[in-house]
């Protein structure tokens, strides 16, 4: 798929780019679409059109003197993080995109982000980097577009001038439906969206031309039901749409437009320089004769980049987050879900590894990635179980280590799990190993009924239909655990995330479902994906690969096949569905937050501040 130039906005291409996803013509539309050709025919190329960037002193070094959460237009509030640096007031760039349509364009450098906003032209502002948030500097833009940007306590409020919606029109287009706004000016507006539904105010008021049925009679593709509604300066529309669809908004020049896209086709073709050693790119590519929309963050790993498996509460380990909620109070840059896990218990079901501790352990063989602090890579199939043996010289194995997978035999429960133990299934009985020494047995009650305190300087054993290996620990008796970990190797790394099945190995698709212990209806299944690579340069990329345009999701054989696309050496499947999420900035880019579910663990990615 072609990549748009840094900084030529991106609808200068939306002809060729939809026409080649669809397959169709954009000459037969007939509404907007044509004024976007007509726009793009007539112009420069990118270097010929966008202003030379001029860079300001960095204000990353200075202190913060104010900051929030959210930022106010007029009657409205969105959620968008902000900081106030010296004179300088910086605004969260995706969060900012999101809600208040601000477009960033393609980019080679992160110090520098291009933009776009009522405008054929696109305008560099300067960036810094502040607790897992990329910061646009705002200030000057603003300024000249006549905004005021007020602090007040955590809320930024944006004072803009106001303008004139003077007429509206609607219309069903092959790839679903559009709606068009004229303006007298460029003028603010917010955005807010759910699963089925989206709500645009505009700071405007309605011209004496405009009429709300233009845009609320009709029957659209995707479109189910518009109202218009005026009051106090502001010119609200609320929609409802398709779940297989999504809205975006962007605004054309000259004339002045506001447009409202719903489409199951709602990908932009992006590529964005975020952060050093950051590349956020998405895109469509085809496997076959289908289009899989494939959002990707590319980590070229330095010294300054830190990769970090997170979960959602760091006291214990049961319980599961939204991914995005994770990675902000872990204040991670980039994350991406990671491993499976039982959502009706909350447990984890995969390798979990960080600064050397198994957090949670491998099940049945399934692939899982490694990493150390020298940016080296291993990814296969692995297995771990332990060898307890007591000093009568008895041996008996220990099969998971702090794992929501239970079986007959003994599991293992250590203080990464928490600081007290819940049987996972009826009859267990409890043994309590401190200092390398069994202390108590103990009767457990039924599943998910008491707690249990596991021993700060122990462990916990849990016999499930092995109550016969009691006799081989009274209390009193000592013991040692041994590890047996398959492939050894995987010692060498402190860190470690586990998924399944591996895709990619040596360049070649493998992806064999049923040999780690996933079930016919799982290997056979199309659905979201989320994926981690190891390029062959050594650094990583980690993708969510969603539903081709009105069609269905990736099987694991064409999420292989994508991931070698992309130029993956070595590649893992990690958990889907609806926990497939990627996230960036404060903000999840590959679908709605309201389409997602909550998630056990994930990949953090932290970066050290510019120097």
């Amino acid at each position: 798929m072609p990549i748009t130039m840094p900084g030529k906005p991106f609808w200068k291409e939306l002809g060729p780019w939809m026409s080649s996803i669809l397959g169709v013509s954009l000459v037969s539309l007939s509404l907007g679409v044509a004024i976007v050709v007509e726009a793009a025919s007539s112009a420069l190329s990118a270097e010929q059109n966008q202003a030379v960037p001029k860079l300001v002193p960095a204000v990353a070094q200075l202190p913060t003197q104010a900051q929030g959460t959210s930022v106010t237009l007029g009657n409205t509030t969105v959620p968008i993080p902000w900081e106030q640096r010296g004179d300088r007031i910086g605004l969260a760039d995706l969060p900012l995109m999101s809600h208040l349509g601000l477009d960033l364009q393609n980019s080679t450098t992160a110090d520098q982000q291009p933009l776009v906003w009522f405008s054929d032209d696109a305008d560099f502002v300067s960036t810094w980097f502040s607790q897992g948030y990329r910061y646009l500097d705002l200030t000057a833009w603003a300024a000249q577009r006549g905004w005021h940007l007020v602090p007040d306590g955590n809320n930024l409020r944006i004072q803009a001038p106001t303008g004139t919606v003077m007429a509206g029109r609607r219309g069903k287009q092959t790839w679903g439906d559009r709606l068009v706004l004229d303006v007298d000016r460029p003028v603010l507006w917010s955005f807010d969206e759910d699963a089925t539904a989206f709500t645009l105010t505009i700071q405007a008021q309605a011209g004496a031309a405009f009429d709300p049925a233009a845009l609320t009679t009709g029957e659209g593709n995707e479109l189910n039901s518009l109202t218009v509604t005026t009051s106090g300066g502001q010119i609200q529309i609320r929609g409802t749409f398709d779940s297989t669809s999504r809205p975006r908004v962007w605004s054309l020049p000259n004339p002045n437009r506001i447009v409202i896209d719903i489409s199951q086709t709602d990908v932009v073709p992006r590529e964005i320089r975020w952060a050093p050693g950051v590349l956020w790119k998405q895109q469509y590519l085809r496997v076959g004769d289908r289009a899989f929309p494939v959002h990707q963050i590319w980590l070229s790993l330095s010294d300054r980049t830190q990769l970090m498996p997170i979960w959602g509460n760091p006291a214990q380990l049961p319980g599961i987050t939204p991914l995005k909620t994770m990675a902000e109070n872990a204040q991670a840059y980039v994350a991406i879900n990671a491993g499976f896990f039982n959502r009706n218990n909350q447990l984890p079901l995969g390798a979990i590894r960080r600064d050397g501790q198994w957090i949670s352990g491998p099940i049945l063989g399934r692939g899982a990635i490694a990493w150390n602090a020298q940016r080296q890579f291993t990814l296969s199939r692995l297995s771990l179980a332990h060898t307890l043996t007591t000093q009568q010289g008895q041996s008996l194995t220990v099969n998971h280590i702090n794992s929501g997978y239970v079986q007959a035999g003994i599991g293992l429960y250590t203080t990464a799990w928490g600081r007290t133990y819940t049987p996972i299934v009826d009859g267990e009985l409890l043994i309590t190993v401190e200092g390398n020494r069994v202390t108590r047995q103990t009767p457990a009650g039924g599943a998910g009924t008491g707690t249990y305190p596991i021993p700060p300087q122990g462990y916990l054993l849990a016999l499930r239909s092995f109550n016969s290996a009691a006799q081989s620990l009274p209390v009193g008796t000592t013991v040692a655990l041994t590890p047996d970990l398959r492939p050894p190797n995987f010692a060498n790394f402190p860190s470690a995330i586990g998924g399944g099945p591996v895709l990619v190995q040596n360049g070649q698709i493998v992806a064999n479902a049923q040999a780690e212990g996933f079930s016919a209806a799982f290997a056979a299944q199309a659905a979201p994906r989320s994926a981690i690579g190891v390029t062959p340069d050594g650094n990583l990329m980690l993708v969510a690969i969603h539903f081709s345009p009105g069609g269905r999701g990736p099987t694991l054989r064409e999420a292989a096949e994508i991931m070698r696309q992309l130029g993956a050496t070595d590649a893992l499947n990690l958990d889907g569905g609806n926990s497939t999420s990627l996230y960036l900035g404060g903000t999840l880019i590959n679908r709605h937050g309201s389409t997602v579910g909550r998630v056990h663990n994930g990949l953090g990615v932290f970066l050290a501040a510019p120097e």
